[in-house]
């Protein structure tokens, strides 16, 4: 999050981000040092249904194309992307240079259908590429 320039996301990554607006007195140094990280990135909210967003946000309700591009004229370095709707669109459009993605099991439904224990840790145990464009990972207990 730190070597982010900005970050462009959809309504429900937003909303679950708004976690980290706030310090939680259980939170261990690296929590606080990412909240810090994502307090400070300014971002860009696309979203028909929002009518407002946070400190450091900006609704973007209409013409994603031309956000995007004004953002890439005017910033320099990365510009995160989250959703893969709007990654598809971005990416149709041109304006995706390449992903990274990266997730973590507390964020995953398990194939059980069910998310892990509140507390739980888990760590990764396996990674196969699958085709010469996906990656399945597997995590199990810590």
């Amino acid at each position: 999050m730190r070597d982010l320039t900005a970050v462009c996301t959809v309504r429900r990554m937003y909303e679950a981000m708004r976690y980290w607006d706030e310090d939680r007195p259980e939170w261990s140094a690296e929590q606080h040092e990412f909240a810090a990280a994502w307090r400070r990135q300014p971002k860009w909210v696309v979203s028909r249904s929002l009518k407002s967003v946070g400190p450091n946000a900006t609704l973007v309700e209409g013409d994603i194309e031309a956000v995007i591009r004004d953002l890439k004229a005017r910033l320099v370095g990365k510009i995160a992307v989250s959703g893969p709707d709007l990654a598809r669109s971005l990416t149709d459009l041109v304006l995706l240079m390449s992903i990274d993605s990266t997730s973590t099991p507390s964020c995953l439904v398990a194939a059980s259908h069910s998310s892990p224990a509140p507390g739980r840790r888990l760590r990764l145990v396996a990674s196969d590429l699958i085709g010469e464009d996906a990656i399945r990972l597997t995590y199990g207990p810590a």
